[in-house]
């Protein structure tokens, strides 16, 4: 109703104010999750989490999306001794896999449950999506050096013991090191795969 101009709302009657108010809810752009049935045999989650899940994100999103502004507002409650815009950043992008600048619920589940659920290789197909920042098929060292520097920007200073200004790139040329199988300079998702499962079962 408060769209609608006042000298309208004192003329129109009660049944006809009614049908105008239902077809502005109905105009509302609103986005309206897929059946809770499909996402439960798309996930890993029950009917009552996906319920549950539901309420959280409608209450921090009551449109059904967010966008990355939100995204990052959200996120940075985590955070509070640091700045995580830019790792907010990234992992928005990996949420959005269709790209189109928003996370509907859709979106939102199946991240969730590949973190949360999914086997190690789900998981480590994810994680390389996340590093894989221009999503060519590689991780270069910059965008690894990118993701790392969100991390530790994130943490913030109140790291213990403190950590040096080149901790970031150190810790990528030791990735490198150990990743870079053929030395050309980029990490494939085989690669990454093959060198994270080594390193777990160490």
């Amino acid at each position: 109703m408060k769209l609608l101009p006042c000298s309208a709302a004192k003329t129109t009657s009660p049944v006809t104010q009614n049908t105008v108010e239902d077809e502005m809810e109905m105009a509302t752009v609103r986005h309206r999750p897929e059946a809770l049935e499909l996402l439960e045999a798309q996930s890993k989650f029950t009917k009552k989490e996906l319920q549950i899940l539901y309420r959280g994100f409608k209450n921090e999103c009551p449109s059904g999306v967010v966008n990355e502004e939100t995204f990052k507002e959200i996120y940075s409650q985590f955070f509070p001794q640091g700045d995580s815009t830019t790792y907010a950043h990234f992992l928005f992008n990996a949420f959005d896999t269709d790209h189109n600048g928003s996370v509907s619920f859709e979106d939102f589940v199946m991240g969730l449950s590949i973190l949360l659920r999914g086997t190690v290789q789900e998981k480590l197909n994810w994680a390389f999506n996340l590093y894989d920042i221009n999503k060519d098929g590689y991780i270069t060292k910059e965008e690894m050096l990118d993701i790392m520097k969100a991390i530790y920007d994130m943490m913030g200073k109140c790291t213990y013991p403190v950590l040096k200004e080149d901790a970031p790139r150190q810790h990528v040329e030791t990735f490198f090191q150990k990743m870079d199988k053929n030395k050309d300079g980029v990490v494939t998702i085989d690669e990454f795969i093959e060198s994270c499962q080594k390193v777990s079962i160490q």
